[in-house]
């Protein structure tokens, strides 16, 4: 039986020095993993405090942003009510002007066309006695 056991011993050496190789290789990966993980880690701490000033300065000019929108509604409100003013304005001096140049001219108008009137008429009385002398009543009169 002496040749019998030692087969069963060896091969039993055999895999146990097969398992102590997955052990040593399993060992390797998992220090190598722990190696990644720690590079990755220190890059992305890395990465975070090289992009933190960018994030600060793109926060900060969103705000600058935002109060240049809010002072230019602004201006564009304060615009419109300036423009509308001026227009109310406009509107009421043309209406004034109106008022004052406009009713004068009309009445003076009116008073030369009177004027106007009177002379014709009397120009008309002076020389109509003299014109109707020589003339019957009803020029369209036959008989």
């Amino acid at each position: 039986m002496n040749g019998g056991g030692t087969l069963p011993v060896v091969l039993l050496a055999i895999i146990a020095g097969a398992t102590l190789i997955m052990a040593l290789v399993q060992l390797v990966v998992v220090v190598f993993a722990a190696r990644v993980a720690l590079r990755a880690q220190a890059a992305a701490a890395r990465l975070e405090q090289e992009v933190r000033p960018v994030i600060a300065s793109a926060a900060s000019a969103a705000g600058h942003a935002s109060r240049a929108a809010e002072l230019a509604a602004a201006q564009v409100e304060r615009a419109d009510q300036v423009l509308g003013q001026l227009a109310s304005r406009v509107d009421e001096t043309t209406l004034s002007l109106q008022r004052a140049l406009l009713i004068p001219a009309r009445e003076g108008r009116a008073v030369l066309a009177g004027v106007q009137a009177a002379l014709a008429a009397l120009l008309e009385r002076r020389t109509l006695p003299a014109s109707r002398a020589g003339h019957d009543d009803d020029p369209l009169f036959i008989g």
